[in-house]
């Protein structure tokens, strides 16, 4: 008996440790606010297109992070009165929205000194909601992931950035969450809902490859699981499939966190470097800086690509 009772005090800890799922935590951020992607943008639409993916967001616990892109506010040349009352509604639902630039500009495009007028043009609203909130605007994302091609371009931003109080959120969940989206609005807009269904039901299963992908280069990295951040992008995708995408995150073991707590992690004090690559995760950046080699992404089915087209490609 009192063997018995030693070989159960040894391996019940390794029976639970392998029952229990490791503990990972994640940010959840999206990005073009206040829409991408939608089957139509017939305000009446969008309105519930927002309504929809906030409650889904409230419903999974996630705090997050909305970056906007303010040209969306307007039509014919006037601001909507209607649009600028979504973002309200994503502040009273007690989210935090963060710039994400006016018009989606790319700074390694562009020349530094009409990126910066761009950024801060497309705080021309968002500030001052966020101040009716109590809130300091004070998170921005680069569009496309695009960080700027040389170090005199970083460094010049970077003191942009911190002159006018604001940090960049940076990404290392990399995924083509948009081509689905892209692919689905498509299909809605068509009418052709077993298409739709089909690439829904094929998006979560693709961002569980993507998690284990990501998974596996913090690990090559840092030799442990360290706080990622999501991106993903306020469309009708993830309206209809963002609940199914939070329960298998759960199933893997997350938490769901701020982007400022993700963002205290020594792992987010690692400079990043260029690598001629663009587009990547701030994690795939320094997985080259580091002389390590990322995996190649998980990739879309093709019938997702088909159906998205070439305008999938325009980028996010």
């Amino acid at each position: 008996m009192r063997i018995y009772l030693l070989f159960f005090s040894l391996i019940f800890p390794l029976v639970v440790s392998a029952q229990m799922p490791v503990e990972r935590t994640l940010a959840i951020t999206f990005d073009d606010l206040p829409f991408a992607s939608v089957p139509s943008e017939d305000n009446a639409a969008l309105e519930h297109m927002t309504g929809r993916l906030l409650q889904s967001l409230q419903a999974s616990h996630a705090p997050t992070v909305g970056f906007v892109n303010e040209a969306k506010l307007y039509r014919e040349g006037s601001l909507d009165p209607a649009r600028v009352e979504w973002l309200r509604r994503w502040l009273a639902a007690g989210f935090e929205l963060g710039n994400h630039t006016y018009s989606h500009p790319s700074l390694n495009r562009v020349p530094l000194d009409a990126f910066e007028a761009d950024l801060l043009r497309g705080e021309a609203v968002t500030r001052p909601l966020m101040q009716s909130a109590g809130q300091t605007l004070r998170w921005f994302r680069h569009p496309f992931l695009h960080l700027g091609k040389t170090p005199e371009v970083r460094a010049a931003f970077q003191d942009f950035l911190t002159g006018h109080g604001y940090r960049a959120a940076p990404v290392t969940v990399n995924n083509s969450e948009w081509v689905f989206a892209v692919a689905y609005a498509r299909a809605q807009a068509q009418g052709d809902q077993d298409s739709a269904r089909r690439i829904g039901a094929a998006y979560v299963p693709y961002m569980e490859a993507v998690f284990t992908r990501t998974e596996q280069l913090a690990l090559d990295l840092f030799g442990r699981n360290i706080p990622h951040v999501l991106v993903l992008h306020a469309n009708s995708l993830n309206a209809d499939y963002f609940s199914a995408l939070a329960a298998m995150l759960k199933q893997r073991g997350y938490r769901f966190i701020t982007l400022g707590e993700a963002l205290q992690d020594r792992a987010y004090q690692s400079p990043m470097a260029y690598s001629g690559i663009e587009g990547e995760s701030w994690l795939e950046g320094w997985s080259r800086a580091a002389g390590l080699r990322p995996s190649q992404q998980a990739p879309v089915p093709g019938f997702v690509i088909q159906r998205a087209g070439p305008a999938a490609y325009r980028g996010y």
